[in-house]
C-alpha cells in the first residue's frame, strides 16, 4: 500500500482525471482538478501488474474483494493452481490445463 500525494504513480498508471493541453510555449500544462480515479494495482515480486482494476470518481472500492484477490494470487504462487471465479480460501481451485479445468468442472456444475 502507498500513498501518492505527488501524484506521480497516478500519472504512470493513467488514473490521473484530467488532460494535458500544451501552452503557447510548447509546455504541457495540467487542465483540470488532478484528481486520481480509484485505482487499485497487485503487483507481483518482479514488478508484474497481476490485477488492476480503476473505477470512476463516485465509484467505491471493495476491500473484500481486493482481500480475496491477494489471497488467490497468493494460493497460486504456493499452489500452481488457478482459482475460479468467486475462488474463497478453503475452496477447490484447478490445474491450468484443459484436463484440469474439465476435472474442476465436472466436480462443480
Amino acid at each position: 500500500m502507498v500513498s501518492d500525494f505527488s501524484k506521480t504513480i497516478s500519472e504512470n498508471f493513467d488514473v490521473l482525471a484530467g488532460t494535458y493541453e500544451y501552452n503557447e510555449d510548447g509546455e504541457a500544462e495540467f487542465d483540470g482538478e488532478p484528481v486520481a480515479y480509484r485505482g487499485l494495482f497487485l503487483i507481483d515480486k518482479q514488478g508484474v501488474v497481476r490485477h488492476q482494476v480503476v473505477n470512476d470518481l463516485p465509484l467505491g472500492r471493495s476491500i473484500k474483494e481486493a482481500l480475496r484477490i491477494v489471497d488467490a494470487w497468493q494460493f497460486h504462487e504456493e499452489n500452481g493452481e488457478v482459482c475460479p471465479a468467486n475462488w474463497e480460501p478453503g475452496d477447490d481451485a484447478m490445474e491450468a490445463t484443459s484436463a484440469g479445468v474439465a476435472s474442476y468442472l465436472s466436480k462443480h456444475q
